[in-house]
């Protein structure tokens, strides 16, 4: 397993395993983190902390609400 670091922007996983930990396990957690970042390759470097952390938080925020929908 990879540290939050390596998987996203540092703290991501665990900001995110604060606001959604009660519902998610971290490791789904860190799994969005690592897609988000790779569906985002390419975008500006400057903004990918922001942009990892949104798609995640979104990904898991839809898959929480609906659990028959798989995190992508």
């Amino acid at each position: 397993m990879r540290t939050p670091t390596a998987v996203g922007p540092a703290g991501t996983v665990d900001r995110l395993t604060a606001e959604l930990g009660a519902r998610l396990p971290r490791r789904t957690i860190e799994i969005a983190v690592e897609r988000a970042l790779r569906d985002l390759r390419g975008s500006p470097v400057p903004a990918l902390p922001e942009l990892v952390e949104r798609l995640a938080r979104q990904r898991l925020t839809d898959s929480a609400i609906s659990p028959t929908t798989p995190v992508r």
